[in-house]
């Protein structure tokens, strides 16, 4: 079901005569000047945690403005959680197809072969920058700075305190990667975002260089560390499920405030591009009633526009979102309803669309360009299909958590059928009153699942011994393993968590290779049978106290890769443990194994290759 590419707009004369050196020919700024783009995306937002969506307790005033003047997506839909939602805007493909159909256990990396909008934006000529979160990968070949973003800072993972992240980060004076390089920053984690996302815009308006800034928040997502003057006005209201979420959410709407200001002070909002969205449905917005499911029952307490389910789940509140677009200079300005069905996949090929982007390749999307909807034609969109589902396993399976869109129809796992026009909370299922549109959405389906399965073969190889990333530290996080989860957490490190799994690597080069294995990340310098320290609790905020550390009595270690296996008795009070393996160029699975005094075991949480200098 994939959407040929979007014709090329054509160049006028003038720009064909300079074609080779479109943005650095003398005579560039004679031509209309390309539009930026901000796509703004908020971690953990559900549709129905912003004021103007019908929210009467959060305040949300500078998004409730941008409400006013944009483009407004009413049945706009993504993936029920994260990683696989943030693959789907970056390359126009379903995310199945991008191979992220999980958070963790490996499947959260962004394939090598997927193009992202970010790549087309810098071969196009513009500046390309990322703040917040990636959450598609921190190794080669997978990192943003691999992936088309010239400026990226970023915390690891998909949350702050995450395996990959740095170790204590508490959203205050954190310390980020910052163009590969990890820099300690002053302030609140989304004020930083925001702030250097501001520096990176002025500076590129200095240059007369359009951009590509895709500002990706952290907040609202766990754990919900906040100043308090922001989560106070929440507190003690029966009818709020989490004061700290609305307040993280709160701040992100202070920024916007600031951003839209900041805009309009340098003269750049008139042709920015902004984009406003979330990630997947509320994670703290809203709070299932008392027996129902965690994640697909009814709300009783909050507020989620009346959708069924939140965050993770396969109805509407799981995955339909806010979608919001501005643009003055190409006249989106006035705040109109769409309602037509469209899906995170659609964001890539409407950019390319709106900034008339030329594409180096041929490439094929799973969406299609939303400007003629905002061109008040929707003759493409009828009877369209939109497809969601929450894989979370090594390999997905039909009908595994997933939604079926159809116009107001909704087929759940293939089971359950709900038509929202009578029943928008999905409580009613009519599959036996209608076993004909049961029949032929099925049909509809298996037809989309044949086409994108074959991609599932391809799997996501961290490559090693590259000099871009050499050395390079795996983390525990992307393990393949059997797991319901691998430990993506910095409190699975605390506690000792025993699992263990393989990663999928590739050997860059032949050679010999060292790999060290360890408990704790580097940064900390604790031995592996050491004791990290309480985080201790930030005044004037909701942070609290991390879990206590565990000690573990390892007693040997093991390794094995490309059908070599070695084994050594462990040093408790060293940092590491490592070896000294001759590998050969490709791919292959790397495993470790921690022995514990009791003979329980465990795989090293991180693990640090480097390829040696012959």
């Amino acid at each position: 079901m994939c959407v040929s590419p979007i014709k090329n707009i054509v160049l006028s004369s003038i720009a064909l005569l300079c074609l080779g050196s479109f943005f650095s020919c003398e005579s560039v700024q004679e031509l209309p000047q390309k539009p930026n783009v901000i796509l703004l995306v908020v971690d953990d937002q559900g549709y129905g945690d912003i004021g103007r969506l019908g929210n009467t307790v959060l305040k949300t005033p500078n998004i409730d403005a941008l409400y006013d003047e944009s483009a407004r997506f009413t049945q706009y839909h993504v993936s029920p959680t994260c990683a696989p939602t943030r693959a789907a805007l970056m390359t126009g493909h379903h995310s199945n197809r991008a191979g992220v159909w999980h958070t963790v256990n490996g499947r959260s990396l962004l394939l090598e072969r997927e193009t992202t909008i970010a790549q087309v934006f810098k071969e196009n000529g513009y500046a390309t920058g990322i703040f917040g979160k990636w959450h598609l990968g921190d190794n080669y070949p997978f990192r943003p700075q691999d992936k088309g973003f010239e400026e990226v800072l970023v915390h690891g993972g998909g949350g702050v305190e995450q395996t990959m992240d740095y170790w204590d980060n508490d959203y205050f004076d954190d310390t980020y990667t910052h163009n590969g390089k990890l820099e300690k920053f002053k302030g609140f984690c989304t004020d930083i975002w925001f702030d250097n996302a501001k520096k990176y815009m002025e500076e590129n308006k200095k240059n007369n260089k359009p951009f590509f800034c895709y500002l990706s928040t952290n907040a609202a997502h766990t754990p919900y560390f906040v100043a308090n003057k922001y989560s106070d006005p929440y507190k003690d209201n029966e009818n709020v499920p989490n004061a700290a979420f609305y307040g993280l959410i709160a701040n992100v709407d202070e920024n916007i405030g600031k951003l839209v200001a900041y805009l309009k002070e340098i003269d750049l909002m008139d042709n920015t591009i902004l984009i406003i969205t979330t990630d997947n449905g509320t994670s703290a917005g809203a709070k299932i009633e008392q027996g129902g499911d965690r994640l697909d029952g009814f709300t009783d307490k909050g507020y989620n526009a009346g959708m069924r389910g939140i965050k993770a789940s396969m109805y509407e509140g799981g995955h339909r979102v806010p979608l919001f677009i501005h643009w003055k200079d190409g006249g989106i300005t006035t705040g109109t309803d769409i309602n037509e069905l469209t899906a995170h996949y659609d964001i890539a090929p409407t950019l390319i669309d709106l900034c008339g982007l030329n594409l180096k390749e041929d490439l094929k999307f799973d969406g299609k360009s939303l400007k003629p909807l905002m061109d008040g034609k929707n003759e493409e969109f009828k009877d369209r299909v939109v497809i969601t589902n929450s894989q979370r396993i090594e390999v997905p399976e039909p009908w595994r958590r997933t939604a079926f869109m159809k116009g107001d129809w909704r087929l759940i796992n293939g089971t359950e059928l709900y038509d929202l026009s009578t029943d928008p909370e999905q409580r009613t299922n009519v599959a036996d009153q209608f076993p004909e549109k049961v029949a032929a959405f099925k049909v509809e389906y298996t037809t989309w699942w044949n086409e994108i399965a074959p991609s599932y073969k391809d799997e996501p190889y961290i490559i090693v011994g590259n000099p871009t990333d050499n050395p390079t530290t795996l983390h525990g996080h992307d393990w393949h393993t059997t797991a319901v989860a691998s430990p993506w957490h910095q409190r699975h490190i605390r506690q000792g968590y025993l699992d263990n799994g393989y990663w999928l690597v590739k050997v860059a080069e032949s050679g010999r290779y060292n790999v060290k294995l360890r408990r704790w990340p580097v940064e900390t310098h604790l031995p592996l049978n050491g004791i990290a320290p309480v985080r201790p609790t930030l005044a004037g905020t909701t942070v609290r106290e991390s879990v206590k550390s565990k000690a573990l009595s390892i007693k040997n270690a093991r390794i094995k890769v490309q059908d070599q296996e070695q084994r050594t008795l462990v040093d408790p009070n060293a940092e590491f443990v490592e070896f000294t393996v001759a590998l050969k160029a490709g791919e292959s699975q790397l495993q470790t194994w921690f022995t514990l005094d009791n003979e329980k075991e465990l795989g090293a949480y991180y693990v640090t290759v480097e390829k040696l200098m012959e």
